[in-house]
């Protein structure tokens, strides 16, 4: 869909870099990758009309101020990179990148970007591969599909230990009980952790930390991500219980094992007051200034700033790197699996986080959230009314949830919320009504081959009606 809009700005001779335009290289690269992806392309794949398509690139190069905005959604599927690059690129050839009513930047006090520069430094991708089965190395990290393998496959390398940190692999990442059985396996396990969860059971140690209100907050990650520059900093709002480890200490400690040192470092505070001192806003903002203002300073609206923020070698935006194109023919490729005729997505709830908050009384309070929602038209063929329960099944695994009949859903499409299914462990209120985790679902061998993430949505399913017995038999 992305790739046909871009193609079709081509097609109207509406490229406008803007601002970039003196920074800006591959243009011409682009236009002739995205030719095969046509408007009546993408509408036999996405049911958007090719009609639609061409009149939704016009209003876009049209507006005054626009943007195309992903992020989890379009990044968690087979082609999450490419998504990824085709929005930014959209953006740029239509002006609408690092400009007022666009896609812009902060210029955070705390500055990540300033604080990891790496400009001019020449860098490859993947920086590295995974040992088993080779996904890429991002950024330092490694992407959750490969878990399961490396602690499961003998050899050099081969994960033994395992510190997990406010984390729930089992209910969160992929193909989750295989995951599970290979912690088990482990020969020691700690967790840094409140809970005695799905993951943490199977912990040899459990190491309870502080929590956010029991000690002092900044934010370092999401200020980059804002709509306005801002500077947040809250105080504990209650005392740590007796005898309870500030979570920063506990990462000092375990340092100090493992090499012999004595000394716990700088404390947060300490940080990131030095790194506000190397932010963009050095001169207005400190921990102490934070605390005169009631925690809290307005830094003004998003500016352009990217052209001399940028980290490449050269200095320049490249339009169309190489490991994007070569990855467009895997794209042309595609075709939806026909043994398991329905695509399965995730979503998220308002009362629910992840996995964190299941055990909140308040929070789960109610009917039964746990549904997988379904088109009446495939509900109706299936013979599924809605509060039934329904088989699940993927390639990895099965699950049984009750059914949520709704016209929020594409023919063809279900959606299971991600965080449920806890059973392990002791967790009270959690437990206190069946449900099942999406991620006995999800295949850990369907990846993202450009960045290895894995493909959490567009997960092939089957769908099956629970045959519930006749009151004789229940009787019986």
């Amino acid at each position: 869909m992305i790739l046909a809009l871009i193609h079709e700005v081509f097609a109207q001779n509406a490229v406008d870099l803007g601002a970039l335009e003196g920074v800006t290289n591959g243009v011409e690269a682009l236009r002739d990758a995205v030719q095969p992806f046509t408007p009546e392309l993408a509408a036999s794949h996405t049911g958007i009309d090719a009609t639609t398509i061409h009149k939704l690139a016009a209003d876009f190069t049209g507006a005054e101020r626009a943007v195309c905005y992903s992020r989890m959604g379009a990044s968690t599927q087979s082609y999450g990179g490419l998504c990824q690059w085709a929005t930014n690129a959209l953006n740029i050839i239509t002006g609408n990148f690092d400009a007022l009513g666009g896609a812009m930047f902060t210029t955070p006090a705390f500055d990540n970007v300033g604080l990891t520069r790496r400009k001019g430094a020449p860098r490859t991708y993947p920086e590295k591969r995974s040992r088993v089965s080779g996904l890429p190395l991002y950024n330092g990290e490694f992407p959750s599909a490969v878990l399961a393998e490396e602690m499961e496959t003998p050899g050099a390398g081969q994960i033994k230990g395992m510190i997990t940190v406010a984390g729930n692999p089992v209910l969160t990442a992929p193909n989750g009980r295989r995951i599970e059985k290979a912690l088990k396996a482990l020969d020691f396990m700690v967790s840094v952790d409140i809970h005695i969860n799905d993951t943490t059971q199977h912990a040899d140690l459990i190491l309870p930390g502080t929590v956010a209100l029991e000690e002092p907050v900044y934010d370092t990650v999401f200020h980059s991500f804002a709509v306005r520059n801002t500077a947040n900093h809250a105080d504990a709002l209650f005392d740590r219980p007796k005898g309870m480890i500030p979570e920063w200490e506990i990462f000092a400690r375990l340092g100090n094992a493992l090499t012999g040192g004595r000394d716990l470092g700088p404390s947060p505070s300490e940080q990131l007051d030095h790194a506000l001192s190397r932010g963009f806003h050095a001169q207005a903002v400190s921990v102490d200034v934070l605390k005169d203002h009631e925690g809290s300073l307005d830094l003004g609206p998003l500016v352009p700033c990217l052209a001399p923020r940028l980290q490449t070698p050269d200095g320049r935006l490249n339009l169309c790197p190489d490991v994007f194109v070569a990855d467009l023919p895997r794209l042309l490729a595609h075709e939806t699996p026909t043994d398991r005729p329905y695509v399965m997505i995730g979503r998220r709830q308002v009362r629910s986080h992840n996995s964190w908050t299941q055990n909140a009384p308040r929070l789960v309070k109610g009917r039964n959230r746990c549904t997988v929602q379904i088109n009446p038209q495939d509900a109706g063929d299936l013979g599924i009314a809605d509060g039934a329960q329904v088989h699940v099944a993927s390639r990895v695994g099965h699950i049984v949830v009750p059914a949520e009949v709704t016209d929020d859903m594409a023919p063809g499409v279900i959606s299971i919320p991600q965080g449920w299914g806890q059973g392990g462990g002791q967790l009270s209120a959690a437990t206190q009504t069946l449900t099942a985790s999406i991620n006995d679902l999800t295949d850990d061998k369907r990846v993202d081959v450009l960045t290895g993430n894995a493909a959490f949505n567009g997960l092939p399913v089957s769908l099956t009606p629970v045959e519930m017995p006749s009151a004789q038999t229940a009787a019986e």
